[in-house]
């Protein structure tokens, strides 16, 4: 099933990546990567183990750096390197941020309400300001009536939402998620992709997704950028290539030649 328009309307840039390089131990991991974002897309990042998308996800963060001597730059609203007002407006859902240890005894409500603690406001207990925040984020991820539940007790669908809250809460207009799909069942996989399409829609989020599930993410996100050391495709999710036509951009042969190819064995 589809979810929601796939035109976006033209609006400013949220994430403008020109000709980025960058390394990691030595060696280059992603290069000449030129990305531009725009606000209230869901663009879904996608590509092989190794090809970067971790990489590209913490250079946008601002905790890797382009190499120096090939240039290249990442501008997050406009500018380069994050600033402390700047960190407020991304929202960043690590792949282990659902991990959270066993013994760890937390309601969905005091979980999501970490994503509004600062140093300036940590010890402001009562604050009304944060408990709207946290109300609202609840509300957005469809979690209210599990908000004194503690998180132990959730699906791997729900302590998704439960940890995208937390991002919502901090207010933030750009949400960069690695992995939110691992580990979660099909009807909350549906579910979750669901919300974060209403999100871009409804509230005019941003939204930059890491996924190995293909099949999965094209069906939600606006726009697929397939990252293999270097972006090998950017595009509307409806005219991604097939899984042939990928392994010919990742420079992968049939190895029964190409006529075997042609006959679909």
């Amino acid at each position: 099933m589809k979810f929601g328009s796939k035109v976006v309307p033209a609006k400013g840039a949220v994430l403008q990546i020109d000709n980025l390089s960058v390394a990691r131990s030595g060696n280059i991991v992603i290069e000449g990567v030129n990305i531009e974002i725009t606000e209230g897309e869901f663009v879904g990042l996608v590509g092989p183990n190794g090809s970067g998308k971790t990489t590209l996800l913490l250079t946008i963060l601002g905790l890797l750096e382009p190499v120096p001597i090939m240039g290249g730059s990442v501008r997050v609203y406009g500018k380069e390197g994050l600033s402390g007002g700047d960190l407020g407006k991304i929202g960043w859902v690590p792949q282990a941020a659902a991990n959270l240890p066993k013994h760890i005894r937390i309601t969905v409500r005091e979980l999501v309400r970490l994503g509004t603690l600062n140093r300036k406001n940590m010890f402001k207990l009562g604050d009304s300001g944060q408990k709207a925040k946290v109300e609202k984020a609840l509300e957005m991820v469809g979690l209210g009536d599990l908000a004194e539940t503690d998180v132990s007790k959730l699906s791997g669908g729900q302590l998704q939402r439960s940890v995208i809250a937390r991002a919502l809460a901090s207010e933030a207009d750009f949400l960069l998620l690695d992995e939110p799909l691992v580990g979660v069942d099909l009807a909350s996989r549906n579910s979750l992709l669901k919300l974060l399409d209403d999100l871009c829609h409804e509230e005019n989020k941003t939204v930059l997704m890491v996924s190995h599930d293909l099949t999965a993410i094209t069906q939600a996100a606006h726009r697929i950028i397939y990252l293999e050391g270097s972006v090998r495709f950017d595009g509307p999710s409806e005219e991604v290539p097939s899984f042939s036509s990928l392994a010919g951009l990742r420079g992968i042969e049939h190895v029964h030649g190409e006529n075997h190819a042609n006959q679909g064995h």
